[in-house]
């Protein structure tokens, strides 16, 4: 499709502050994409809007694991132990877009969100939880449950294009036992191969739209750099109270589109 200036620039800056802030929370880039997609007309499916949300979100991804590869605070051995079965769901997922319809979709989308928006919107970290894990998972246990993390991580990314971070991060503080900043910096190394098999899935049945995801590329690839920069310096809660409001204004917003 052919894109305009008018159209460029608007979603370039969109991806700066989209990749600042998915870096920095770890969450992906497609809980903002799909929605600003949507929303503004730009595409006419979710189908389309989850393809070319993660199309972005595998430069994004691969842009802010790099950033966090220098500060040495990925955990690669619990990440490749989540990757084949991320691959699988993510697979999964993006096929099971070709059976569903959009509005399912959109309402699935908003589900997913209500449990980021009340830890947001309380100012939580995931390492706050009272019944977290205090201790690290270690061998049969690491695998098992860091497999079905994966899996249902990957699944959600395929299915509704977001990058997985929104379940995968606070299951690997609950369940795995990681502090907020390896699990954020973890899950995103994780998204790299299943946000690139999903993408590569959703290109396969026609929903990338390389017209509207080049100036997201540019943007998010830039702004994901600045999240681990920045990620000290900010409060935390007051930051996560403002990214709650914006998730709880998508989720209500995708839901009256999906009943119209």
């Amino acid at each position: 499709m052919t894109i305009t200036l008018a159209t460029f620039l608007p979603l370039l800056f969109a991806g700066l502050g989209i990749g600042t802030l998915s870096s920095l929370l770890g969450v992906g880039g497609g809980i903002f994409i799909v929605p600003l997609l949507t929303l503004s007309g730009w595409v006419e499916t979710v189908q389309a809007a989850a393809g070319t949300s993660l199309a972005t979100i595998v430069l994004t991804s691969i842009s802010a694991s790099i950033a966090y590869a220098r500060r040495r605070v990925i955990e690669y051995r619990i990440g490749l132990s989540l990757m084949p079965a991320s691959l699988l769901g993510a697979w999964a997922g993006a096929r099971l877009t070709t059976v569903i319809e959009s509005r399912w979709l959109a309402i699935g989308f908003a589900a997913l969100l209500l449990y980021p928006i009340v830890m947001m919107l309380r100012g939580k970290t995931t390492s706050e939880i009272g019944h977290a894990r205090e201790e690290r998972a270690t061998g049969s246990r690491l695998y098992l449950v860091g497999a079905a993390i994966g899996l249902v991580a990957g699944l959600a990314s395929g299915l509704l294009g977001i990058g997985s971070g929104t379940i995968m991060v606070p299951s690997l503080a609950l369940f795995l036992g990681l502090d907020i900043l390896p699990a954020i910096a973890t899950s995103l190394f994780v998204m790299v191969p299943s946000a690139t098999f999903g993408a590569f899935t959703h290109f396969t049945q026609g929903n990338v739209l390389f017209g509207l995801a080049l100036p997201l590329v540019i943007g998010t690839v830039i702004g994901a750099q600045f999240g681990p920069m920045i990620g000290d310096r900010i409060p935390r809660r007051r930051l996560r109270q403002l990214f709650g409001l914006v998730l709880l204004y998508a989720a209500a917003n995708m839901v009256l589109k999906a009943l119209r």
